[in-house]
């Protein structure tokens, strides 16, 4: 028998890409200030949650999240690989929006559809396969309360793919709580994510 569990999934602060409206995805940014405020409170409602530790992307904004939460927390933070941002925007990555518009227009008209493979970017069946695999591995760790900080695609994707509840708005520094019986994962509450349909 698998191990229960429950999960916080959660996505970083603002970050300087953010307000400069640029392509992130598999892109160093850092948070902002607000962002930073963010994380702090964020690390204020996770305290009393016995959270055992945070399975960090390696990506700058949410490794800044991660250590704002945890002096609040005071827990180990591992950094995952796989479960960084997808590179959705290939050749486009760190242009400001109007920038890419400009130079590839082609490419901005793709991405409509996030299931679309821009040029030189990860598809989303490879993206796919990687998060799914991330998740079994910590889904089969021996840790009984966890937190996963990631971005905005690992979770919609997790939304979308694999709870089958379609798709999703969500914030920054955003929490979904889910439940995990050893076999099927469930959502148990929602703070800062909304369901679109």
């Amino acid at each position: 028998m698998k191990n229960k569990m429950k999960i916080y999934l959660i996505r970083h602060g603002q970050t300087t890409g953010d307000i400069e409206d640029r392509f992130g995805g598999d892109y160093e940014d850092h948070l902002t200030e607000e962002g930073e405020r963010q994380a702090v409170q964020l690390g204020e409602k996770l305290m009393s949650k016995g959270i055992e530790i945070i399975f960090c992307s390696p990506r700058v904004r949410a490794q800044e999240t991660a250590e704002l939460v945890n002096q609040k927390l005071n827990t180990e933070v591992k950094i995952t690989k796989d479960v960084r941002e997808r590179n959705h925007y290939g050749v486009m990555t760190g242009m400001t929006k109007e920038e890419a518009k400009e130079k590839y227009p082609d490419q901005v008209g793709l991405l409509h559809d996030t299931k679309n493979t821009i040029k030189g970017g990860e598809d989303y069946e490879s993206f796919g396969k990687r998060i799914k695999k991330s998740l079994d591995e910590i889904l089969d760790s021996n840790y009984q309360t966890i937190g996963v900080l990631t971005h905005g695609g690992p979770i919609r994707f997790i939304f979308r793919e694999i709870l089958k509840l379609g798709e999703i708005k969500i914030g920054d520094c955003a929490v979904a709580e889910l439940d995990y019986d050893g076999k099927d994962l469930r959502v148990i509450n929602l703070d800062g994510i909304e369901l679109t349909q």
